[in-house]
């Protein structure tokens, strides 16, 4: 079969395309270092930077001292040239950021939805004021993420079983695209924080790792060869129910009102893992120890301090005893998954730190035989972080696209 040779302006397209990708993830950097990063020759950069240029995605931010001659031009992404918006939806917050097309976050703002009257209203509010704030026009809003609990079917995009904020959830996903006039993408919280620790924290470069997300529920994200895993209907990972030694067994959950029939009212659930390690049983576990605090992150707080001061004492015990749990969920995990490395996030992987993930770590080999790496979560913010950081990739393939064009 013959093969078409590229026309000049398909090579043109291709060129822009790379040299911007280019100056967005590594610039900013002169003619020849485009040229040499791109393969291309001199006149050609400086032919795609003056196209670049002309249509307001580039611009000179400064110079280079070189060799002789004169200084060098330095060459930069416009941030103004597009933005993304990110947002992180629970049932007591709810924190929104905008951004250049860089990356810089040039407006953040958070509010209390369950305190308002109108819920939907209120979190559109605070999304259009932030976007009004940073100055940006329509036309340059080019892709807006929602981060939110509850799975999220990949092939609709419907969301399920997010009991605290389901109601009103649907309301938000359709008036912000109303209100921004662009599509909204919404995606699982955890994998948004799983996202995120691989770009910029603890599973950085990792291609094959499991986020468990601890808090007052428990879930996880799974990454395989470098893609978030999410089943075929975005229920993979859905570990709070999943049947450990130790915990009573799942029943009717998929009978209609099964899931809401295992819902307790202080966020736990009465069977599978989480009965084991959600909110409520931590708390309960550490009282068993004599520890005691308002909620789980700060029982572990408290027992860490005990443990530093007496290690063989009662906080010491606890956390043994919490480890261990944790260690039953993720042994099972790793011997369907084997991921190498186990990513602890939530409130209570960052109340624990390192010295619960070195308890875990210890806690699996005795039960399983894939022992993992044990990390803690290090991105501050991880939902709302990996929310933006995919709204960036939307955004920058658009802009990509519309350079094509």
């Amino acid at each position: 079969m013959s093969r078409r040779p590229g026309t000049p302006r398909l090579l043109r397209q291709l060129n822009d395309r790379a040299a911007l990708e280019l100056l967005l993830t590594s610039g900013p950097l002169t003619r020849t270092q485009l040229g040499r990063e791109t393969g291309l020759s001199k006149v050609t950069a400086s032919q795609l930077l003056s196209r670049l240029e002309e249509r307001g995605l580039v611009r000179v931010a400064g110079s280079q001292a070189g060799g002789r001659g004169p200084n060098a031009a330095l060459y930069e992404a416009v941030p103004s040239s597009a933005y993304a918006v990110a947002l992180e939806v629970g049932a007591a917050e709810a924190t929104a950021a905008v951004a250049d097309i860089t990356g810089a976050v040039v407006e953040q703002g958070s509010i209390d939805p369950s305190s308002a009257s109108d819920p939907v209203g209120a979190v559109c509010s605070l999304v259009v004021k932030l976007v009004e704030s940073a100055g940006v026009p329509p036309e340059r809003l080019n892709a807006c993420v929602i981060g939110t609990p509850g799975v999220v079917d990949p092939r609709t995009g419907a969301v399920r079983f997010s009991f605290d904020l389901h109601a009103w959830l649907e309301g938000v996903f359709d008036a912000l695209g109303a209100e921004l006039g662009r599509p909204v993408l919404i995606e699982n919280d955890v994998n948004l924080a799983a996202m995120a620790e691989h770009a910029e924290g603890a599973a950085r470069d990792e291609r094959d790792f499991a986020l468990m997300w601890l808090s007052g529920g428990v879930g996880m994200a799974i990454m395989l060869d470098g893609r978030i895993r999410s089943g075929r209907s975005g229920g993979a990972g859905e570990i709070g129910y999943l049947p450990v030694p130790g915990a009573p067994l799942p029943r009717d959950v998929g009978r209609p009102g099964g899931f809401q029939s295992l819902r307790m009212q202080d966020g736990g659930i009465e069977h599978g893992f989480q009965s084991l390690v959600g909110g409520r049983e931590i708390v309960a576990l550490a009282a068993e120890h004599g520890v005691t605090g308002a909620g789980a992150a700060e029982v572990i707080t408290a027992a860490r301090d005990a443990a530093a001061e007496d290690p063989g004492g009662r906080g010491a015990a606890f956390l043994d005893r919490l480890a261990e749990r944790i260690g039953r969920g993720v042994a099972a995990v790793c011997v369907v998954l084997d991921p190498g490395l186990v990513v602890l996030g939530g409130e209570v992987a960052r109340a624990g730190g390192e010295e619960l993930a070195r308890r875990v770590a210890e806690a699996v080999p005795a039960i399983g035989p894939n022992a993992p790496e044990v990390g803690v979560g290090r991105v501050e913010e991880p939902v709302l972080r990996g929310a933006l950081l995919l709204a960036l990739e939307n955004a920058r393939e658009e802009l990509y696209a519309a350079v094509a064009e």
